[in-house]
């Protein structure tokens, strides 16, 4: 076997490789030679049938399989020498001419590819004792607890039908019917009859509820939308869609004054109890938001101490999902790059950096995780899907399918899970300090905050 490398250029690399027809043919007879003893052939006795005989019958199958095995053989063997961790799957180039195609299967001639690959760099990974990272923290005022208890108030108040003739505002609840297409084509789960939408809950997808202002009973609209590149059905992710969608009622929102009794109406027996439970679900979601600050904050720490390379095609790849879920929702919101004061290159530019910074924080996460030997069990992506299904009332059985059907769906799951157990292992040996922060200031909306990873 030859092996002659004819790119080396960053992270990618070619290899023309040569095997001899001679290593090809030992290796198909050796098959046939294991085949002689598991076919079946009229005329044979079992296990008594000719190599030369199977070989005018399997010596091409067997030939086939032969050349497949030792490509991949031989390239292991080529990565697993030179210590290549690759970016993507091998691209491999074998002869097309009928001619040469015929000869390689009939044992004639030697097997000659090239394979073109692109490899994940050498990682030096950063001391993390060296880290300081602060943590902002809140206490829960009965401020808060008030402003929560009206929220809640706010989901539990009375709907009652508007005048004929009336229009949706932001606030009312419109019932719905709506069939979604994408390219024109429907698809599963994008047709819903007598949905309830309260404009301005941000239940549906982004867009969908804003474009239901205006519109009257028994009217008819097409609502132009683009799924996020995070929604739950990974075959939508990312996509615009379409959906010609009629108002059947429209409501306006009663008053709800919150007491005992309310109180009651939500299964709690006194106001008292429901502030208790508004507190802790205030506490829970200050250390959800708190926890989200320090990951930022440690995130931004391992981008500033591990710069390389990313492999082109990873940030490609990226790159491509995020824009193209930028174009969707600039399409379903009729907005154009001058509203957001940039210009189509300039956000472009702006995205791929965003795109290497998320594949380099990968890389560096899944470096950190393979060294330390941090890994994910089945009983917490199990956990995982459960919490999902608990998000969908109603769908649970269909939410578990989903994802005991779909490996892809199911990976995804997996990946923040271990994101978090490698940033919770590197936040064990770093310096964290706590500071008291406002409420505002813990949720404030930072500057390259969609710079995350």
């Amino acid at each position: 076997m030859q092996v002659t490398e004819t790119l080396n250029e960053g992270l990618k690399h070619e290899f023309k490789v040569s095997v001899p027809v001679s290593d090809l043919d030992a290796k198909a007879d050796a098959k046939l030679v294991d085949l002689k003893d598991k076919v079946r052939l009229n005329g044979f006795r079992p296990g008594k049938v000719p190599v030369s005989h199977l070989k005018k019958v399997y010596g091409r199958s067997v030939m086939a399989e032969t050349i497949d095995q030792t490509i991949r053989d031989t390239n292991t063997q080529i990565f697993t020498d030179r210590g290549f961790r690759l970016a993507t799957e091998p691209k491999i180039t074998m002869p097309t001419e009928q001619k040469e195609v015929e000869e390689l299967l009939s044992g004639k001639t030697d097997l000659t590819y090239t394979v073109a690959i692109e490899v994940v760099p050498q990682i030096q990974l950063a001391d993390f004792k060296t880290f300081a990272v602060e943590k902002p923290v809140v206490d829960v005022s009965d401020a808060d607890v008030h402003d929560s208890l009206k929220r809640i108030a706010d989901g539990s108040r009375p709907y009652n039908a508007k005048d004929e003739g009336a229009k949706a505002e932001k606030g009312d609840r419109v019932t719905i019917n709506f069939k979604g297409t994408i390219n024109g084509e429907a698809f599963d789960g994008g047709t819903g009859e007598g949905i309830q939408v309260v404009i301005g809950a941000g239940q549906f997808i982004p867009g969908f509820e804003d474009q239901l202002i205006g519109i009257g009973a028994n009217e008819t609209r097409t609502l132009k939308v683009g799924f996020p590149t995070n929604y739950l059905n990974a075959n939508l992710a990312g996509k615009p869609a379409e959906f010609e969608t009629t108002a059947t009622q429209i409501e306006a929102p009663g008053e709800v004054k919150i007491d005992d009794d309310f109180a009651k109406t939500l299964g709690l027996e006194s106001l008292d109890k429901l502030k208790e439970l508004a507190r802790e679900r205030l506490v829970a979601e200050f250390a959800g938001a708190t926890r989200q600050r320090v990951k930022r904050a440690l995130l931004d720490r391992l981008d500033e101490n591990h710069k390389f390379e990313a492999p082109p095609s990873l940030v490609a790849e990226e790159f491509n999902l995020m824009w193209n879920s930028i174009k969707a929702e600039m399409d379903s919101s009729g907005k154009t790059f001058a509203d957001e004061n940039t210009t189509e290159e300039a956000a472009k530019a702006e995205y791929h950096t965003i795109a290497d910074r998320r594949v380099r924080l990968g890389l560096v996460l899944s470096e950190i995780g393979e060294k330390n030997k941090i890994t994910v069990t089945d009983d917490e992506v199990s956990r995982a899907v459960i919490d999902r299904a608990r998000q969908m009332p109603g769908r649970e059985k269909e939410v578990w399918d989903y994802y005991r059907n779909n490996a892809q769906a199911l990976a995804q799951l997996r990946a923040p899970i271990y994101e978090d157990k490698v940033v919770d292992f590197i936040l064990e040996l770093a310096n964290v300090t706590e500071k008291k922060v406002t409420k505002e200031e813990l949720f404030k909306d930072e500057d390259g905050e969609k710079t995350a990873a």
